[in-house]
C-alpha cells in the first residue's frame, strides 16, 4: 500500500454556524472542486503548524486555536492522502483576519442547511454529515428521574434549544412503560426536529420510527455491516471498538468514561489524556462521556472530541 501524504485540513466555523470553503484554482488537480482549505505537512511539521502556514499563505488568515477532529484516508487519481480535519471556532478567537484569495482561488462561507457549492472533493463530502451533529448529545434518564419529571425536563430543554439530539435508553424499563415513553418522546422530537436515536437494547421496530439507533458496544462487535438505517451511533470503551465503529462507517461514536459516574462507579476512567490517545486517529466524530457537563466542551474539543454526551447533567 502506498503511504498516504499527510494533509492538514481546517474547518473554520463562525458563530452563526457558517463555515469556509475554497475552490481549487486552475492548474491544480481537480480544479473547480470545492474543499476545506489546508495543505501538505512539511517534514517535521505538526498538523497545527501546517494549518497555520497554509492558511497564512493561501488566505492571509492567522490560525490562533484549532482542535483535532477526524482523520480519513482518501485515494484520488493523482494521490493518496491522509486528511487531518481540525476545527477552528469563531472569528477573532479561532482565527484572525479576513480571507483573501492569494492563489486566485474562490472561497465562500456556506451553511450546512443551504449549500450552494458543487462539486465537492470526495474527501470533503463526509463533513456534510458531521456538520449536522450538534456539540452535545443528551441521553435519557426517565427510569431514574421518573417519567413525568423527565418529560417535563425534556420539554424545558427543547424549549430553550439546549437539546437537538437525544438517545432514548431505558434498559430496565418494562415493555409497556417503554412503549408509552417512546410515544411521548417521539412526538416531542418529531415536532421540534430533535434527532432521536433508540438504544439497541430496545426492539428494532423502534429504530426506524425514530431517526436511528445507538448501538451498545456489545451490539457493535456482533455486526458485519452497518444497519440499514439513517443515523447510527455506537458506544465504545477502547481503541478496538472505536476502530470497528469506523470500519462500519457509523455516523458517530461515544467514548468513555472520561470521568467518574454514579451509574458505573467501578469503571476504569480514561481521563482526558486517555481519551485523546484513543481518539487521535478516529475516522468518525466522537463524543466524550462520563461525568461531563456543557462546561467540559472546551476540554473535550482540545482532546479530539466532537462534543460531550451527558445523562444526568443534561436534565439539570
Amino acid at each position: 500500500m502506498i503511504e498516504p501524504i499527510d494533509v492538514a485540513v481546517g474547518v473554520l466555523i463562525r458563530d452563526d454556524g457558517s463555515f469556509l470553503l475554497a475552490q481549487r484554482p486552475d492548474g491544480k488537480p481537480m480544479s473547480g472542486y470545492w474543499e476545506f482549505p489546508g495543505g501538505k505537512l512539511e517534514a517535521g511539521e505538526s498538523v497545527f503548524d501546517a494549518l497555520a502556514r497554509e492558511f497564512d499563505e493561501e488566505l492571509g488568515l492567522r490560525i490562533v486555536v484549532a482542535h483535532p477532529w477526524v482523520q480519513r484516508v482518501v485515494v484520488y487519481p493523482h494521490a493518496t492522502v491522509r486528511l487531518h480535519f481540525w476545527r477552528c471556532y469563531g472569528e477573532g478567537r479561532g482565527w484572525q483576519g479576513e480571507p483573501e484569495p492569494r492563489e486566485g482561488q474562490g472561497f465562500r462561507w456556506e451553511r450546512i442547511e443551504q449549500l450552494t457549492t458543487e462539486p465537492w472533493l470526495e474527501g470533503a463530502l463526509p463533513v456534510r454529515r458531521w456538520m449536522r451533529l450538534p456539540s452535545t448529545y443528551a441521553i435519557s434518564s426517565a427510569s431514574t428521574m421518573g417519567v413525568d419529571v423527565f418529560l417535563a425536563a425534556l420539554d424545558r430543554r427543547i424549549a430553550d434549544g439546549s437539546i437537538t439530539q437525544l438517545q432514548l435508553r431505558e434498559p430496565g424499563m418494562d415493555d409497556a412503560s417503554f412503549a408509552a415513553l417512546f410515544d411521548a418522546v417521539h412526538v416531542r422530537c418529531a415536532t421540534h426536529r430533535v434527532r432521536l436515536l433508540v438504544n439497541s437494547a430496545h426492539p428494532k421496530s423502534y429504530w426506524s420510527i425514530a431517526d436511528g439507533v445507538h448501538l451498545s458496544s456489545c451490539a457493535l462487535l456482533t455486526l458485519d455491516a452497518r444497519p440499514t438505517i439513517d443515523w447510527c451511533f455506537a458506544s465504545c470503551h477502547d481503541a478496538a471498538e472505536l476502530a470497528r465503529a469506523g470500519e462500519l462507517d457509523l455516523d458517530a461514536a461515544v467514548l468513555g468514561p472520561v470521568g467518574a459516574t454514579t451509574s458505573h462507579p467501578d469503571a476504569e476512567l480514561l481521563g482526558w489524556a486517555g481519551f485523546a490517545e484513543i481518539a487521535k486517529a478516529t475516522t468518525l466524530p466522537v463524543y466524550a462521556l462520563g461525568g461531563l457537563t456543557q462546561d467540559d466542551l472546551a476540554a473535550a474539543r482540545d482532546s479530539g472530541a466532537h462534543g460531550v454526551a451527558m445523562i444526568r447533567s443534561a436534565w439539570r
